[in-house]
C-alpha cells in the first residue's frame, strides 16, 4: 500500500474548478466573436480588396455586424478578466452583463431600422 493519502476535493475546491470553468466559458466566448469579426473581415478584405471578385459596399446592417461582433467581443473578455479578480461577486457582474448584452442588442436593432427608414 502506498504511505501517501489521497487527498478527497474539499466543496470549497470543487466552487473554486467552476468558477475557473464559468470564467473559461465567457473567455471561449469572447474568442469565439473575435474569430468571427476577423472571418468576416478578412473575407471582405480578400473578395472585395485583393480579388475584386464581389464589391461589398459598407451600409447600415454590414455596420451593425461588425459593431456587434467587436462590442461583444470585448464585453466578454471583460467580464472573464473582472470575474477573475473577484470570484465573489461573479453572479452580479454576470446578470449585469446580461443585461448590458440586451440593451446592447435592443440599441443595436433599432439605430439599424431606424437608419434604414
Amino acid at each position: 500500500m502506498s504511505s501517501v493519502k489521497k487527498k478527497r476535493p474539499s466543496p470549497a475546491d470543487s466552487g473554486i474548478e467552476e468558477d475557473v470553468m464559468f470564467e473559461k466559458v465567457i473567455q471561449f466566448t469572447g474568442w469565439i466573436f473575435f474569430l468571427a469579426i476577423i472571418a468576416f473581415l478578412g473575407t471582405w478584405f480578400i473578395f472585395d480588396s485583393t480579388l475584386d471578385l464581389i464589391e461589398i459596399t459598407l451600409e447600415a446592417p454590414v455596420f451593425a455586424i461588425v459593431i456587434f461582433l467587436g462590442i461583444n467581443s470585448a464585453i466578454s473578455f471583460g467580464l472573464s478578466s473582472v470575474i477573475k479578480s473577484n470570484r465573489d461577486l461573479k453572479k452580479k457582474y454576470y446578470y449585469d452583463w446580461l443585461l448590458g448584452e440586451l440593451l446592447i442588442c435592443v440599441f443595436a436593432i433599432f439605430s439599424v431600422a431606424a437608419y434604414q427608414w
